[in-house]
């Protein structure tokens, strides 16, 4: 028995990174994975590598976070595709920006759209299926920079921040209408993703990046996509059937400082 057999999981931002290796890990744990990602060949890749594995277990599909239109349309889909969806994994996003003054109008727009709007779409038009095949659990990623301001990062801050309490916001409603639904946060610090080989620029390479935000993190290490991959996996089986509006901090520590 796998922990989250009889579970059918709908993930965004899931060609590579955080939502690669959840995929991954939710498949061998039973579940049904909608792998879904603007980028449909990375999409395509990641389901094709989980069916060689347990055939018949993922299912890809090209999906923009940011398109109302689109999010009703791949959710139907998903759901005919899986026979039900009973996991939401909110997990596409992007950084962007600096200071207050130093961001532009658009990029601030671009920032929240990828990272608040898609969780509100999300959670908005995932809801109707979910309570169909509850119980059910919503994981929206978030980040410890959610939690904790940085001075050059006031758009990143905000979206962040915005995900953290709208996942509170989303578990009460979906508590008090009755539908066994959970929903919870996931915060991580820097994390082993192909993200950091856009810190390596001139002469500072991944390595010198990966060593000089290691130095930040208590535990002495940045984290690996698994390290999320297992606290999502949790979140998604019944072991934690009494965990709604919480936050899970994966930051070796940082907020502990």
């Amino acid at each position: 028995m796998g922990r989250l057999d009889g579970k059918m999981a709908f993930v965004t931002g899931a060609a590579q990174g955080l939502g690669e290796a959840t995929s991954i890990m939710f498949a061998r744990e039973g579940a049904k994975v909608a792998v879904t990602d603007i980028n449909l060949a990375g999409a395509k890749k990641v389901a094709e590598a989980i069916n060689a594995e347990k055939p018949g277990s993922a299912f890809a599909f090209e999906l923009d976070v940011t398109s109302e239109e689109q999010w009703i349309a791949i959710l139907a889909q998903a759901n005919d595709a899986m026979g039900g969806l009973n996991v939401l994994m909110n997990n596409a996003g992007i950084g962007g920006g600096t200071t207050v003054e130093d961001t532009d109008f658009e990029t601030w727009q671009k920032v929240m759209s990828v990272d608040t709007d898609s969780v509100f779409l999300g959670c908005k038009y995932a809801i109707g299926y979910m309570k169909e095949h509850a119980p059910g659990s919503i994981i929206n990623i978030s980040s410890i920079a959610g939690l904790i301001a940085g001075a050059n990062m006031a758009a990143y801050n905000a979206a962040k921040a915005a995900v953290w309490l709208l996942s509170k916001s989303v578990a009460l409603h979906c508590a008090q209408s009755g539908y066994n639904i959970r929903s919870n946060s996931i915060h991580p610090t820097f994390i082993d993703t192909p993200i950091l080989d856009g810190f390596a620029k001139g002469s500072l390479t991944k390595e010198d990046v990966v060593r000089k935000l290691s130095r930040q993190v208590p535990l002495g290490r940045i984290g690996v996509p698994n390290d999320v991959a297992y606290a999502a996996t949790f979140l998604a089986s019944d072991e934690s059937n009494f965990i709604t509006g919480s936050e899970i901090k994966i930051d070796g520590g940082i907020s502990a400082m």
